[in-house]
């Protein structure tokens, strides 16, 4: 299994390679790339054939994913591996992870953003004042490839602040750049200790793979699913909303992605973490 952390590929270029990675990779890319490259191939005496091909592949593809809820069942199972817990009477600590703040549209307008997983702050929030005396802790730094943004921790003690959470609980990690990163650079930070109950908050779509990414770090948390973006595979059917459908594939792709590669460099023990 490969290791991100071998000094013959060290983490800023495992980083890299997974951003570019998902840039060529997703599915909306790659449906752009089968048509326009089949569409430029149709001008070609010798290579018309192939670019039938591609075009057709990449219309059938973007037909069923845009007309069926292909992707919104994809999302639904990754929300219902981790169902949401009886919640213990006492808790020692509460990680919240990063990914709900637009922190490149924030710093060029000045402002802190709020993306579609907002769902995560607020939920972390309400849990911060049914556990006064719990450890609060939020995990994210600069996600970017390139470019000088702020890590998203200096939006979240904003947000925060604003919304009443007093800043003397909390501790900001604000080094990590992916989920594998969320939990070993919290760990290092806030030194759980044997017995102390933590819970961890994030997006239910996004839970399997920050709960088995904790697991690697040897951190048993207890996982508070937040956020959910469907009503479970029974509520799901046939809707005329292309767009949606394309989003939400894009979304589970992410995820099934990136559970495998995590497993191929040893972030994780297991493709699919049970709960």
């Amino acid at each position: 299994m490969l290791q991100s952390g071998d000094q013959r590929l060290p983490w800023s270029l495992v980083f890299a390679l997974s951003k570019i990675f998902w840039l060529v990779a997703n599915p909306t890319m790659v449906i752009q790339v089968l048509v326009v490259l089949g569409t430029l191939l149709l001008w070609t005496r010798r290579w018309c054939v192939l670019g039938r091909a591609l075009v057709s592949v990449g219309a059938v593809v973007l037909l069923l994913v845009g007309l069926l809820p292909v992707g919104a069942l994809m999302v639904a199972r990754l929300e219902d591996r981790f169902p949401p817990p009886a919640l213990p009477a006492t808790v020692d600590g509460i990680v919240l992870l990063g990914g709900f703040i637009s922190v490149g549209v924030g710093h060029e307008r000045g402002t802190v953003e709020l993306n579609t997983m907002a769902d995560r702050l607020t939920g972390f929030v309400a849990l911060a004042r049914r556990y006064p005396d719990a450890r609060l802790v939020f995990s994210g730094g600069s996600a970017a490839l390139t470019g000088d943004q702020p890590p998203e921790a200096e939006g979240a003690r904003r947000l925060l602040e604003d919304l009443g959470v007093p800043l003397e609980r909390v501790t900001f990690e604000d080094r990590s750049r992916n989920t594998a990163e969320n939990a070993t650079e919290t760990k290092a930070l806030v030194d759980p200790q044997p017995g102390e109950t933590w819970l961890l908050v994030t997006s239910a779509f996004h839970m399997p793979r920050a709960v088995a990414s904790f697991r690697k770090a040897g951190w048993a948390v207890v996982p508070v699913p937040m956020d959910y973006q469907t009503g479970g595979a029974g509520s799901i059917g046939l809707t005329l909303d292309p767009q949606g459908n394309l989003g939400a594939f894009n979304l589970a792709m992410h995820e099934v992605i990136g559970l495998v590669a995590y497993r191929f460099m040893g972030h994780i023990d297991t493709l699919w973490p049970a709960p």
